[in-house]
């Protein structure tokens, strides 16, 4: 069914301006336009995107928007295939593939969704999704999440991964457009739930959480095996 609560796409900008402003982290609308518009004159064999912690037996707004703009993305042909990323950080629910499971039941096939469930981290998502996406043999590769999270990993994309990787944050002007059109699907969660979950908050402490939020805490081993298994 249709969604029933009203300006999706306003409490999502509600949602991130504050946080633009204090930590001035955010790329402006007028910016986000602009990587779109140029990222639209290619064809990536995947994007990724960065999870988003499954609450409440249910989306939030941030999981919601992610997951309609790679759609949007795949649906355009500027997207070929989609890497979701994310493990079971804060609930025992895996990130990655709770968000394959939405991305399909809003009409995205299969055979082009992908997941990487090691990342507990921002900068994580987007390293062991490069390093995973690279073995399975996708060369074109994009990055495509929030305004906010994506310039806040530019310089990690740029320093640490690599200069040929394309950003495609979110343009909220496009998610008001596709609103009427968005449907909340149930999906069978339990396919996502993790037996042996810890909480990241009971694992670590704040210093090595921070680190891992900066990107210190990298298995650079992961993600060389050529068998790997492709979903």
């Amino acid at each position: 069914m249709k969604i029933s609560r009203p300006g999706f796409a306003l409490i999502w900008t509600g949602f991130l301006s504050p946080i633009a402003t204090l930590f001035s982290c955010s790329f402006s609308s007028k910016a986000c336009k602009k990587l779109y518009l140029e990222a639209s004159k290619n064809k990536y064999d995947l994007i990724i995107v960065p999870g988003v912690p499954f609450e409440n037996l249910e989306w939030g707004r941030t999981m919601k928007a992610r997951i309609y703009w790679s759609k949007f993305l795949f649906d355009e042909g500027i997207a070929k295939n989609i890497m979701y990323s994310g493990s079971s950080v804060y609930t025992p629910y895996t990130e990655a593939e709770i968000m394959a499971l939405y991305a399909e039941a809003i009409g995205i096939q299969k055979q082009n969704i992908f997941t990487e469930t090691m990342a507990e981290h921002s900068t994580e998502n987007i390293y062991y999704s490069y390093k995973k996406a690279k073995l399975l043999g996708f060369k074109n590769i994009a990055l495509a999440s929030d305004p906010f999270q994506t310039k806040s990993l530019r310089t990690y994309v740029r320093k640490k991964i690599d200069q040929k990787v394309t950003l495609i944050p979110i343009v909220i002007d496009t998610l008001k457009k596709m609103e009427p059109s968005m449907i909340d699907p149930q999906i069978d969660y339990q396919q996502a739930f993790k037996q042996d979950f810890i909480s990241i908050k009971k694992r670590e402490g704040f210093w090595k959480r921070l680190r891992g939020t900066l990107g210190y805490n990298i298995d650079s081993t992961a993600y060389q095996d050529s068998t790997l298994n492709n979903q």
